[in-house]
């Protein structure tokens, strides 16, 4: 089949899709992995994979940056800490938990040397770090979930995208020979986030110096557009996290760039970016379903339990602890909260990227490769189905989204 063909086809997919999960009420990134599955089974889309390139390219800057345009600066500074520490020490200490965890029950692991060691649970534990909150937010958006908890949640994975990273490639290098010893790679690690940081600010304040000089709704787009992917290209370019740059100019442009703009601007661009999300979330989606192989996942049904089990733990200990420690600051987390945050830590297309990215002769590839593809549907069947539920439960749904602290 065409290219051109099969990306109309998933175009009419995502849009049927769409309809049916506003008919059956659920979430909709949910319904587009289970349509995405039906569709595997069909090979319909066989020629289409969704590789590290496409992701970098195509996808990531432009789900980052739409997420960061309306996450407002002011929002993030007022819960830096609970996000940060979320974000990178929590990221280590759930890479080094869900490692733990895997290591101490290798023997169910089902590994082909009859179990996982340090090296391969490390490697399993930063890839499956990231989380991806897109059908959780837009839940609670829904249901009217407080604005804080949503804040904490999208807040959080848009930095530990780019730490999960960072921190997966520091981990590899350390795995495979690359001598680093743990003060270099702190170093290393704030080097890669500090860079994209900077480089992700000057594109951003570009931007928005450029776009509160113009009323032009096409012009000042496209200039967004710019900030997205110049931002991530550059920063790449420099060996630096494109992640961190671009979250960086997102939330520049929203949060400075956005205020200056005309009212018809404001709308076109919202718009404009609404779209670019639904349609690459659509693809994104489509794609995870259509790349998991049923009967591969039967068939590890052990691991893949066992991981989904030291993931969610993993994830429990960060939020947990974490809660505990900001009790007395002014950023503090409700315990209701803590438990929505751990269930809404959902991974996603990132995860299964870095995994299929292993090299084909590392030891135990094809297990780790399936294990990330079980966590994560079944994270996002599982969790995602259940998140309104669990919301509802903790008494955190009401009509109107009120910030509770």
């Amino acid at each position: 089949m065409h290219p051109e063909m099969t990306l109309v086809l998933l175009f009419t997919a995502a849009t049927a899709v769409a309809i049916a999960a506003r008919h059956v009420k659920i979430p909709y990134t949910v319904a587009l992995v289970l349509g995405g599955l039906a569709l595997g089974a069909t090979h319909f889309a066989h020629d289409v994979h969704l590789t590290k390139e496409l992701l970098f390219t195509v996808f990531l800057p432009g789900l980052v940056f739409e997420a960061s345009y309306h996450l407002k600066f002011s929002d993030f500074r007022a819960n830096a800490v609970a996000i940060v520490s979320l974000a990178v020490p929590g990221v280590v200490v759930a890479i080094g938990a869900t490692a733990a965890l895997l290591v101490t029950s290798s023997s169910f692991a089902g590994s082909a040397k009859g179990g996982f060691d340090w090296s391969h649970s490390l490697i399993f534990a930063s890839l499956i770090a990231a989380t991806d909150p897109i059908a959780v937010v837009a839940l609670f958006k829904t249901l009217g979930a407080p604005k804080r908890l949503g804040v904490l949640i999208e807040g959080e994975s848009l930095v530990n995208d780019g730490t999960a990273i960072v921190l997966f490639t520091l981990v590899y290098a350390a795995v495979t020979g690359g001598g680093m010893s743990v003060g270099e790679g702190v170093l290393a690690f704030v080097r890669i986030v500090g860079t994209g940081f900077f480089i992700g600010a000057i594109v951003g304040l570009a931007a928005t110096h450029v776009i509160k000089r113009i009323d032009d709704p096409m012009i000042e787009i496209t200039l967004t557009v710019i900030a997205a992917y110049g931002s991530f290209v550059v920063s790449e370019e420099f060996q630096a996290s494109g992640v961190i740059a671009t979250v960086t100019a997102g939330m520049i442009s929203g949060s400075f760039a956005a205020p200056r703009m005309s009212a018809t601007t404001r709308v076109a661009v919202e718009s404009f970016w609404e779209y670019i999300a639904f349609a690459l979330n659509s693809m994104v989606f489509l794609l995870i379903g259509t790349a998991v192989s049923v009967g591969h996942l039967i068939h590890a049904w052990r691991p893949i339990l066992l991981a989904f089990f030291a993931v969610t733990v993993g994830r429990a200990i960060v939020v947990f602890a974490a809660t505990a420690l900001l009790r007395p600051t002014r950023e503090r987390i409700p315990w209701k909260w803590s438990v929505m945050l751990t269930w809404g830590g959902l991974r996603g297309a990132l995860s299964m990227v870095l995994a299929l990215a292993l090299p084909y002769e590392f030891p135990d590839r094809d297990l780790i490769v399936t294990m990330t593809f079980g966590v994560v549907l079944l994270s996002i069947v599982v969790q995602g189905i259940s998140a309104g539920p669990v919301l509802r439960r903790l008494g955190l749904a009401s009509p109107i989204s009120v910030d509770v602290s």
